[in-house]
């Protein structure tokens, strides 16, 4: 384990965590960035994902000693905490961050071969209400999940934060093309869920109370606007989660969580 201590924020080294404020400048150089020791954590002994530097204070160093040692090959950089706040050009308050290479594009049908349980997004552009599903889809056994059109990036370092790291170690695919993905996935004989408030779907407690299906895909659309009417063609079951009329809908994440738990 290559530990390397670094006094300046402008040190060519630590070029990479400039990204950390810069979403474009990560993909551009397609890298991501992994915020918070938990996340680093997870990045370094739980992600198929190749970490390239970790950026440490010492404090953070000796929470993260024990998990370093998994990636020999992979520097550490231990700087004080105002040159992590250089570099980053915010405070960092874990004092930690790691940056890992994008991995290559997959093909979706490769991504849900081995899982019964999918999560497929629609239009879900707010980094924090993607992060929140894919922890909801890890904790509740989904075993992939699908991305369709103008949704925010998993691997956005607000994703990834939010997602307690699972946005690093649950599979992922872009749904392409749309909304032919969600046809050809009723033709490979899953059960394909849109959820929507409209007052004509079935309640969720009576889909999941029907003769299950071996392998359910359940598909989340806008944060405002709910799913596309194209999406909602393409859909084999349109299913709502029943809530008192004063409310017209729940948040994303929140009604992910709610159908993750009762499909499971």
């Amino acid at each position: 384990m290559a530990v390397i201590y670094v006094d300046h924020a402008d040190d060519s080294r630590l070029s990479d965590f400039t990204a950390v404020s810069d979403p474009e400048l990560a993909r551009t150089r397609g890298i991501f960035v992994a915020e918070g020791r938990l996340v680093v954590r997870r990045l370094l002994t739980a992600s198929s994902f190749r970490p390239r530097a970790v950026l440490v204070t010492p404090s953070a160093m000796e929470a993260l000693e024990d998990a370093l040692p998994a990636r020999p090959d992979v520097p550490v950089y231990i700087v004080p905490k105002d040159v992590m706040e250089g570099v980053a050009g915010f405070n960092i308050h874990r004092g930690c961050l790691a940056t890992g290479e994008r991995p290559p594009r997959v093909d979706w049908r490769s991504c849900v071969a081995r899982a019964r349980r999918a999560v497929v997004l629609e239009r879900v552009g707010d980094a924090d209400n993607v992060g929140a599903i894919f922890r909801s889809a890890a904790a509740f056994g989904a075993g992939a999940v699908l991305i369709g059109p103008a949704c925010a990036d998993p691997l956005y370092r607000k994703a990834i934060r939010k997602s307690m790291g699972a946005a690093l170690t649950l599979p992922f695919a872009d749904a392409d093309p749309w909304p032919a993905t969600l046809r050809d996935l009723t033709a490979d004989g899953w059960a394909v869920v849109a959820l929507t408030p409209a007052a004509d779907a079935m309640p969720l407690r009576d889909f999941t109370s029907m003769t299950r299906p071996p392998r359910v895909a359940i598909v989340l659309g806008h944060e405002g606007d709910g799913l596309t009417e194209e999406a909602l063609a393409a859909c084999e079951y349109k299913v709502r989660i029943p809530i008192r009329a004063s409310v017209d809908s729940l948040n994303v994440a929140t009604a992910a969580a709610i159908a993750l738990y009762e499909l499971s």
